[in-house]
């Protein structure tokens, strides 16, 4: 449980530099939806960047369309998509 909050709250901090939003970190909750209504307004450029930075820091590829509306919907679902370590 420790492990999955750590990797959660790293989660946080790439989307925040990586995207450079104006939010900080621990603003971000942990089921708040990434794209969409009442979400932190990010597009599919912001979409192609989150890929990258996941395949770049923690090796998870995502293959497709179908997966990536799966694994970006919340910073719960993107650590449960990234490989245990």
């Amino acid at each position: 449980m420790e492990n999955d909050a750590a990797l959660k709250s790293e989660l946080k901090r790439m989307l925040v530099e990586n995207l450079m939003l104006q939010v900080a970190p621990e603003d971000i909750g942990d089921d708040q939806p990434l794209f969409g209504p009442e979400s932190l307004g990010l597009d599919s450029v912001d979409a192609l960047q989150i890929v990258v930075a996941l395949d770049k820091n923690y090796g998870l590829k995502i293959p497709d369309p179908d997966t990536a509306r799966k694994v970006l919907q919340t910073i719960t679902t993107l650590a449960q998509a990234i490989p245990r370590r």
